[in-house]
């Protein structure tokens, strides 16, 4: 798949297989592994620094394998689930820091133009979103109001 804001291709690469059954080495049950996921959403972690201390200190490879769904869902239902999709809100800290850049360094314009295409992912990410029914329809974006929804 070809970069999408240069002249490069890309370069393929694999995805990690994901087995059909739960390995026997897994340490904690179902419920265990709800509460963790319940205990560090409610103390603000995101969905895949769950993931990643759940694999990294609890030895758990997936948790959909444990709990039937995918992390996110399982989040919604439990009322947990951020107000923003994750990949969002990290473009978003993205235009904030470099906003904060550019007030200090008006002449920098190879960040100008990385403000930019920055803000045209935002916009394409967030009509996808809204399709989806993962953002409400009147949800604008707008450079001055970014750094408000980021905290």
């Amino acid at each position: 798949m070809s970069r999408l804001h240069s002249s490069h291709r890309g370069k393929a690469s694999s995805r990690r297989p994901y087995p059909a059954a739960l390995p026997s080495w897994v340490p904690l049950d179902k419920d265990e592994v709800e509460e963790e996921v319940l205990r560090l959403a409610k103390s603000g972690t995101s969905a895949a620094q769950i993931g990643l201390a759940l694999r990294d200190t609890y030895g758990v490879p997936s948790t959909r394998l444990l709990t039937g769904k995918k992390l996110t869902a399982f989040l919604g239902e439990k009322g947990v689930k951020p107000a923003l999709p994750e990949d969002l809100a990290a473009l978003l800290k993205r235009v904030v820091h470099v906003q904060q850049h550019l007030e200090k360094n008006p002449k920098d314009l190879s960040n100008r133009r990385g403000l930019n295409l920055i803000e045209s992912k935002i916009r394409r990410l967030s009509h996808y979103y809204r399709q989806r029914g993962r953002l409400p329809p009147e949800w604008r974006y707008s450079s001055e109001t970014a750094a408000l929804m980021v905290q």
